[in-house]
Formats: C-alpha cells, sequence, structure tokens
C-alpha cells in the first residue's frame, strides 16, 4: 500500500539531517549594521542639517522641510552603497500587519541609460492606495487616496531578501482628509500627551530642565513552531493560523518539561539566525527560551522607546515567519493554535521617563524621589481603575478569546497587582485617621525613607494581567498575534489623563513650602487610594473566588470580544481620545467598526474552513473506515471467532460506537451550515453576537465529533497530521 501524504510528512522528517549555521561576523560587527540610525547620519549629513534631525528627533524643534532634500540624498547613497536598488514607505495599516509599497531609485534617461533619484518630497510624503485598507467608514471604497508620511523619530533601515536590499522607511498612514488609517500615527499622537502632562508633575516636585518624557516598551513574543510539512497538510492552519480539529496528544504540558527545557539543535540554529537578522536591524533581542507548551518558544527585547519598539516588534514577527521557511518550519503567532495546551500572548512591559529624570516608575530609597514615584505609580492604578474597559478593547479578538480567562494566561477580569511591600505603602497612606493605626505609625511619603522597597518589591503574580514588577507594569493581556500599537496607544492616553487629573490637583492646593508639597501629596495619594483600590488584586486571578470578589467589587468579567468592543463606541471613551488629541471621534468609530468586521470575518473563515476539511477529508476517511470494519465482521465471522458477530462484543460494541461518532459529524455538518446560512449580513451588533453565540458552539460541536473519530479511527486512515506529530517532531 502506497504511503498517505501524512505518512510521506513524518517520512520527510524522520530523514532530515540538522545543518550547523555558518559562522557569522560577531553581534558588536554587526549590530545595527543595515540601520541608518544617528552615527551613519552624522557621517552622512552636513552638520547643519545633522543639528536640526537631532532637534526635532529629541523633540526640542517641530520638522523642517528645507532639510529633507539633504537627508534624503543621504539615504540614498548609503542605501544604494549596500545593494539597495528600491526604497518602500513601510506603513502599519489598521489591519494589524505591515505594509509597503516598493519604488525604484532609478530612473531612465537618454541613450538607454538610467539614473538613481531620491528627493525630499519622495522621502516626505509617498501616496498608496488606500481604496483595499479597512477604515472604518472614514472613506468609502472609491475614495482611494492615501498618503504616507515619513516618521523622523524611527531610523531608515535596509531589508534584506534573496533579489537584494530595499531601504525602508517608517511613515505615518493618512488619508484624503487626514485622518489616521493607520496604528503608528495614534502611538506618536499619545507620547505627546503623555510627555506633555508627565513634565507638568516633575515641574511641580520641582525639576527645571526635563527632557521629552518617552514610553517605554519590551514586548515578550511568545510562538510556536511546526514543520513544514505537516503545516501543508493542514488547511485550518493555513487559513485561519489555528487548528480547528485535533484531539489532544497522550502527553501534553502536564510535567512542566518543555518550560525552560535544553533548546533543540533544529531550533536553536533557528533562533540564532532570527537573531542574526534582528540585530544588524538594530533590534535588541535579549532572551530567547523554551515556553511552557510543546514546540512553544519565547524572544523578548531589551527597552525601547514605544514607537521604536513598535516598528520593532513588527519586524520581529516578519522575521520570525520568513527564517522559518528557511529552516523548514512554520512560526505560528495565532493566540490559540492547539487546543489543551497553552496558548501564545506578547506580555508588554511598559514604563516612561527619560534620560535626565531617569524611569519615572522606579522606586528609590530618596524619600522626595519616592514621594514622585508613588504620585506616578497611582496615576498608573487610577488610570487602569478608570479606563480598563479600553484596555480590554485593545486586545479582545477572535483569536485572543480562545486564551483569556482560560488557565493559562491572565483573567479576562482586569486587575492591578502591586506586590506586598508596594501594597502595604498605599494602605498605610491610605489609613484613616480612625484608623487602629496611630498617626505616628502612618507612613510619611515626604520624610520617611522607604527602605524597604526595591526594585524587586515582593514577588511576581504570573496570574495577573496589570502587574507592577519592579520598575515598570507588565500588561500581560496582549494577544501573540497583536500589533503592539493599539495597547501602547491606549496605555499612554490613560495615563496622561490621570497624570493630568494629579497634575491639576496639586496645583489647586498650596505647595509654596515642601512640607505643603507633602501634605498635598499625601493627600492626593490617598484619595486615589480609597476611589481606585478595588482594582488592587495580589491573589490567584484564576480562582472562582476571585471571580465572586470582582463581581462584588463591579469589576467586568468579560467573555469575548463583543462584550468589550463596545467601549471603542462609549461617548466618554471618545470624549477622552479627542480631548488629547489621539483619536478623533470620527477615528475612533472607524476602530470600533473594523474591531468588528475583523470578528466577523476571522469567525467566518473559520466556519468555512471547518465545514471543507469535515466534509472532504474527515468524512471520507470515516466511511472507508467504516466500510473496513464491515469487512472485517465478516472476516472474523468466517473464522468464526467466538462472539464476534454477537451484540454487544468488543468489536460490534466498537464498530457501532464509531458509526454513531460518524452520524454525529454528519449532523454537525448540516447544523453548522444551516447556521452559517442562516447568519445576518453586514457589520452590525446583531451579526457579532449571532457569530458568538451560534456559530462558534455549532463549530465546536463539529470539533468535538471531529476528534472523537480520531481517537478511534485507524491511524493510517486519519488524512490529518495529529497534535502528537505536530508538537513533538522535530
Amino acid at each position: 500500500m502506497s504511503m498517505t501524504p501524512r505518512q510521506r510528512a513524518i517520512e520527510r522528517i524522520a530523514q532530515r539531517r540538522f545543518q550547523r549555521a555558518e559562522r557569522r561576523e560577531s553581534v558588536p560587527e554587526i549590530f545595527g549594521s543595515n540601520v541608518f540610525s544617528f552615527p551613519v547620519m552624522r557621517s552622512y549629513l552636513p552638520a547643519n542639517v545633522w543639528t536640526s534631525i537631532e532637534r526635532i528627533i529629541n523633540g526640542e524643534a517641530h520638522f523642517d522641510e528645507s532639510i529633507a532634500d539633504a537627508v534624503a540624498e543621504a539615504m540614498k547613497t548609503w542605501a544604494i552603497e549596500r545593494g539597495a536598488t528600491h526604497y518602500a514607505h513601510v506603513f502599519f495599516p489598521l489591519t494589524g500587519l505591515t505594509a509597503e509599497k516598493h519604488d525604484s531609485f532609478y530612473d531612465p534617461v537618454a541613450n538607454g541609460a538610467s539614473i538613481a533619484r531620491f528627493n525630499g518630497s519622495a522621502l516626505i510624503q509617498g501616496e498608496s492606495d488606500a481604496s483595499s485598507f479597512p477604515s472604518g467608514g472614514i472613506r468609502q471604497t472609491f475614495e482611494a487616496r492615501g498618503y504616507t508620511a515619513w516618521d523622523v523619530s524611527s531610523p531608515a533601515y535596509l531589508y534584506d531578501s534573496v533579489d537584494g536590499a530595499t531601504l525602508c522607511i517608517p511613515t505615518a498612514f493618512i488619508s484624503w482628509t487626514g485622518d489616521a488609517l493607520d496604528q503608528k500615527t495614534p502611538v506618536l499622537r499619545s507620547g505627546q500627551a503623555l510627555d506633555l502632562h508627565a513634565r507638568r508633575l516633575l515641574q511641580i516636585f520641582g525639576h527645571k530642565e526635563i527632557d521629552r518624557i518617552q514610553a517605554f516598551c519590551g514586548p515578550e513574543q511568545e510562538y510556536f513552531l511546526i514543520d513544514r510539512n505537516f503545516y501543508y497538510l493542514r488547511p485550518d492552519l493555513m487559513h485561519t493560523g489555528r487548528a480547528l480539529f485535533g484531539a489532544p496528544p497522550p502527553k501534553g504540558q502536564e510535567f512542566g518539561d518543555h518550560y525552560f527545557g535544553a533548546i533543540p539543535d533544529r531550533v536553536l540554529a533557528y533562533m540564532a539566525e532570527v537573531e542574526y537578522e534582528l540585530f544588524k536591524l538594530g533590534v535588541p533581542a535579549k532572551t530567547r527560551h523554551n515556553e511552557v507548551a510543546p514546540s512553544q518558544y519565547e524572544i523578548a527585547p531589551l527597552f525601547e522607546s514605544a514607537n521604536i519598539a513598535t516598528d520593532h516588534q513588527a519586524l520581529t514577527m516578519m522575521v520570525l515567519k520568513r527564517v522559518a521557511r528557511k529552516h523548514g518550519f512554520v512560526c505560528l503567532v495565532h493566540e490559540k493554535p492547539f487546543s489543551g495546551v497553552n496558548g501564545s500572548g506578547k506580555h508588554l512591559n511598559w514604563s516612561f521617563g527619560n534620560t535626565a529624570q531617569g524611569n519615572l516608575l522606579a522606586p528609590t530609597d530618596t524619600p522626595q524621589r519616592n514621594a514622585q514615584f508613588l504620585v506616578f505609580c497611582a496615576a498608573v492604578i487610577r488610570a487602569v481603575s478608570r479606563w480598563g474597559r479600553l484596555l480590554s478593547a485593545m486586545v479582545a479578538s477572535a483569536g485572543n478569546d480562545h486564551r483569556l480567562g482560560g488557565n493559562e494566561a491572565p483573567p479576562a477580569i482586569l486587575s492591578v497587582f502591586l506586590g506586598k511591600p508596594l501594597t502595604d505603602i498605599f494602605e498605610h497612606i491610605g489609613a484613616d485617621d480612625s484608623d487602629e493605626r496611630s498617626l505616628k505609625d502612618k507612613l510619611r511619603i515626604g520624610v520617611d525613607v522607604l527602605a524597604d522597597l526595591s526594585k524587586d518589591a515582593g514577588d511576581r503574580n504570573r496570574t495577573s494581567p496589570f502587574a507592577f514588577v519592579g520598575n515598570r507594569f507588565e500588561f500581560r493581556s496582549v494577544g501573540a498575534n497583536q500589533s503592539i500599537a493599539g495597547p501602547i496607544t491606549m496605555l499612554n492616553t490613560i495615563v496622561a489623563e490621570s497624570l493630568a487629573y494629579c497634575a491639576d490637583r496639586l496645583d489647586e492646593a498650596d505647595v509654596s513650602t515642601p512640607q505643603k508639597l507633602d501634605a498635598a501629596v499625601q493627600e492626593l495619594i490617598r484619595d486615589i487610594y480609597h476611589e481606585h483600590k478595588g482594582i488592587l488584586f495580589d491573589g490567584d486571578g484564576y480562582s472562582n473566588a476571585w471571580r465572586q470578589e470582582a463581581a462584588r467589587r463591579g469589576i467586568p468579567n468579560p467573555h469575548s470580544t463583543p462584550d468589550v468592543i463596545h467601549a471603542l463606541n462609549d461617548p466618554e471613551v471618545a470624549s477622552l481620545l479627542s480631548r488629547y488629541r489621539v483619536l478623533s471621534k470620527r477615528e475612533l468609530r472607524s476602530r470600533y467598526e473594523i474591531s468588528m468586521e475583523l470578528y466577523i470575518k476571522r469567525i467566518h473563515v473559520e466556519v468555512k474552513t471547518s465545514l471543507k476539511i469535515a466534509k472532504t477529508s474527515i468524512l471520507p476517511a470515516a466511511q472507508k473506515y467504516i466500510e473496513r470494519l464491515a469487512k472485517n465482521k465478516t472476516a472474523l465471522a468466517t473464522l468464526q471467532i467466538e462472539g464476534a458477530h454477537q451484540d454487544g462484543c468488543p468489536w460490534e460494541s466498537t464498530a457501532t460506537q464509531f458509526s454513531g461518532h460518524v452520524r454525529d459529524l454528519l449532523h454537525a455538518i448540516h447544523a453548522l451550515e444551516k447556521a452559517s446560512d442562516d447568519a445576518p449580513q453586514g457589520v452590525h451588533d446583531e451579526t457579532v453576537y449571532y457569530y458568538r453565540d451560534a456559530l462558534l458552539p455549532a463549530m465546536n460541536k463539529l470539533r468535538a465529533c471531529a476528534d472523537a473519530i480520531e481517537c478511534m479511527i485507524d491511524d493510517e486512515l486519519w488524512p490529518l497530521p495529529t497534535f502528537h506529530e505536530m508538537l513533538f517532531m522535530k
């Protein structure tokens, strides 16, 4: 009997020979070698132009178009010297992916020759057809004009490919009417809001010369690697990013033997090449390790400014996928590619500060600086308490719904973990005069030295969705497949609003002496603690007790995307984002429409894929097995094996049970088809809820029937690579 495609895939993997990676240059030699960085600019630009660029990037001056031609010429010269033939304005549309249009440097001239041209106008602004990108009603389909605008603060870079290098220029993407059609523009706007109000607070604390305040991020990326031979036999993975069918393997992650275990040679070679490519692009990849689930891994960078971290995170995902192909892998970044084992997140470590004033979320042992730290920390607590629904909306997706709320990732209930030492400090400050504690025992933030408040003040709580981890907050609800731009935008904005509240309160108070400032700060923190302490939780976020307690505190427990995306349609949220000039009401409404549309489309594709696989692969295989069972029963009866033909014998029971599963499969196919046919059309609330409440359960029922068949069918007849094969065969 000839081998099935699945068997041939297994044979190819078994015969694969590991090849050691070629020796490469050292990290200091290659790091940033493909980046038009500050040192490169300084060497290629006239001194006056470089000075102007430096002041613009540092926020000390507005953009001056007169320098654009000089910068464009320097970029072109540098890129062509390194083999580039094209340039591309790279932007981040609301698909959550990266987009680019390549243009050649070379134009034809007389006598069949060509000349390289790239001027300031081409650098500053490009035009791209915006008609096929989601806009959420900002423009009509026939209104196709969209513009890319050079982001001076994010360095250009060369992206190597098999056909040479392309000069990539990070840009914003806006419509003809000036509306933001991208992820980058709101990040930049929110950064300005955070800077403005953080400076206001610092001035109240006596700082005179304050550099630009920036948000800093270090996103941890989790992902799965499976062999490419298996991937191409799984239409569900190809079309949806997750396995829509598949019974759990006999062994999963219950032993914890994969977590931080020795990295397989083939995977390590892949990781090394990923880091090599990222280093050339200036991405400060720092950590690599095995994650909890089999075939799951993680890469994490050092902190960078939020805007550059967003660009680098998109580059990291591109490089992970591209290098995987070279090593015979496919990199999966879906939030839940395999049922029964942990899904993948993208933990977003976030803080803010600058070089002169330092990290504003880092405690010290200096009383005055700790008073400042506690105000900034209290502002973050207030922000999450007031606007948590907005953060939940930013991480909501059809993919992340499979992960959030399970005992593998943060619960859907958004709470803040501070650690016991820091929690104790807030409790002391918040203690009323009528408390049993005497006044002398209450903490005075402007006098006492917080010696116990070290960078690692308390243990970590891995069940917390928003946790203080020494000198930053870690937002753990972001999905592996999501851009970090949305969460960063909203974190920056809600914290800016909270900093503005704190600055307004202190401006209204008498802070003319250090003692009066201390008293005003003490009162501010105490009031914030009393009003928002309900968001603080340091226990087991997975427990039923916490769900009950959260309900008592009035903290929502959303179960799916439709439960939270309405925050993007909330008038109070619209007022917030327009007031801080991050998103206009029109732009915010577009994000709401797009979130609903993407949710509907992703489930729609999953439904169509499920039906196709069930009808064209699983059902035919099951029918063949029924025929084989019938033949074997006849053969056993001919041999007169006792009991083979009697009702109730093991053989008869197996055949009956399997036939029942096949009947259930047929009914489930019909039910899903009918539910799909009955689905309302258009992007409306009714459609979103119907997909959640009708299509998803019908699809899950179909999966349960198929998985039951997989557990009984003759292994050589099963057409799809199994979880055992995909997760454990390297």
